[in-house]
């Protein structure tokens, strides 16, 4: 269950991106940065709290999270949502709840993550090597 805590995965193919963001409402300059760049995403834990750290060249963030316990999130889009993620194997699923409701699947694998997004009727799918 936890085989991929602390392993870094880093952006290798994306689908719909683009178009799960305009559906979102992030605006034309922020949409084309955010497309533009292969971000690196890495999980921890730590007696119970998880963090989960997305870097990339266009902007870094984190959030801290406890499974099933919602918090308080801001996008790396800026977005104010609230959010719940919980864990059923190697499955992360991640509720952002604000104008529009999104949910991020993100399936951990032993040399890749895969993260499939909806809103609407959008989905996209992300896909993440794993870094040596």
């Amino acid at each position: 269950m936890t085989e991929f805590l602390g392993k870094r995965y880093k952006l290798a193919t994306s689908e719909n991106f683009e178009e799960l963001m305009k559906a979102i409402g992030v605006g034309m300059m922020t949409r084309k940065m955010a497309a533009s760049v292969n971000p690196v995403i890495e999980v921890t834990e730590n007696s119970g709290e998880y963090t989960m750290k997305t870097q990339s060249r266009f902007k870094n963030s984190e959030i801290k999270f406890k499974l099933g316990e919602e918090f308080d999130e801001e996008t790396p889009d800026g977005r104010k949502v609230k959010s719940v993620i919980t864990l059923d194997g190697n499955k992360m699923t991640h509720v952002q709840k604000g104008e529009k409701e999104t949910v991020i699947e993100r399936e951990f694998g032993p040399t890749e993550m895969k993260a499939v997004m909806k809103v609407d009727d959008i989905v996209c799918t992300r896909v993440y090597k794993l870094e040596n």
